[in-house]
């Protein structure tokens, strides 16, 4: 391990994201109900144009009057490149109030993106004198913003997460595809006439994984489009948490509980960790380095391991 440690990202559930227009407030007491970690009240893809200040407005009543429990309340505002998202960001910081934890920035692109929307929050939030300050979270939806993920990671001390938006990522990247996450039917292997597929998605994750892992940052998959799909979007919530990440983005109320079955560790996974600690500990009283268990050599590198999965589960269950 390098002599620089890699810093710990902010200690919170975010297994499921729901998202919802901020255009339509007959979802946002459904939101506060459900047993999402975070809730995303959007102001970007999900709003027509023309209805853009309006759902402003509706965010910025609904984070005030709506009592959202235990939850984390993000906002997502529209893009760097559209005349709406410093008018998010002023009003939203102006009147909102301390309930709200988090502003999402779409399609981000490098670090400088970032610290355009810091400086901003940070002037309004002096002169309004807020008490607690706003974190961000990002989403990767282009190749500059692949390109730049380290940078990006490392860009702001508010920073908490980052997430991949599979569709606009797909459109930046040229790939020839309409669906959003999942199997791609043409991206497959073939042997002895047999086809074996791929996960096309795999390496932007790994990329995401690491950098966030570098600079604290909780790494989250994003939309998976396909809501009928139950089965598509387990396989891939499994593999983006077998790969490292910590949550799943839900555009329908249907994948909240499949997202927060799969980012929460089993029992059996909780029990195995526990014993190999306990394993672990009993070696090093008999001064071994390592030790065997169940047939499988377990050191140093498996408490790392067992760790986080004990430390996920006492955080899920603190909650």
């Amino acid at each position: 391990m390098s002599f620089r440690i890699q810093p710990q990202p902010v200690t919170r559930p975010n297994r499921c994201q729901l998202f919802g227009p901020g255009s339509n407030t007959k979802l946002f007491a459904k939101m506060a109900a459900s047993a999402a970690d975070v809730v995303n009240l959007d102001l970007e893809d999900s709003v027509a144009p023309s209805d853009k200040t309006a759902a402003r407005a509706n965010v910025i009543e609904a984070i005030r009057t709506v009592d959202w429990g235990t939850k984390t309340v993000s906002v997502r505002i529209n893009g760097l490149d559209t005349p709406y998202w410093y008018r998010d960001v002023v009003d939203i910081v102006e009147q909102a109030g301390d309930r709200l934890d988090l502003i999402m920035i779409p399609k981000v692109g490098c670090a400088e993106d970032v610290y355009a929307v810091d400086a901003l929050v940070t002037g309004i939030e002096r002169a309004v004198g807020r008490r607690k300050p706003l974190g961000l979270e990002v989403i990767i939806e282009s190749a500059a913003g692949i390109a730049h993920v380290e940078a990006i990671a490392a860009s702001s001390p508010r920073l908490q997460a980052m997430s991949l938006g599979a569709a606009d990522f797909a459109a930046s990247m040229g790939m020839q595809t309409t669906g959003i996450g999942g199997t791609q039917d043409n991206y497959y292997m073939l042997q002895s006439g047999q086809k074996y597929w791929a996960d096309p998605w795999h390496w932007a994750q790994a990329a995401i994984v690491a950098a966030c892992r570098t600079h604290g940052v909780l790494p989250v998959d994003g939309p998976f489009g396909d809501f009928s799909d139950a089965e598509g979007f387990r396989a891939q919530a499994l593999r983006s948490a077998t790969l490292g990440m910590v949550g799943k983005w839900a555009i329908h109320p249907s994948q909240i509980a499949l997202a927060n079955e799969i980012f929460t560790p089993t029992a059996d996974a909780i029990t195995e960790a526990r014993e190999i600690l306990a394993a672990m500990e009993e070696a090093t009283k008999n001064g071994a380095g390592a030790t065997v268990y169940k047939g499988r050599l377990v050191d140093i590198a498996s408490i790392k391991q067992a760790e986080v999965i004990v430390k996920q589960a006492e955080m899920i269950a603190a909650q």
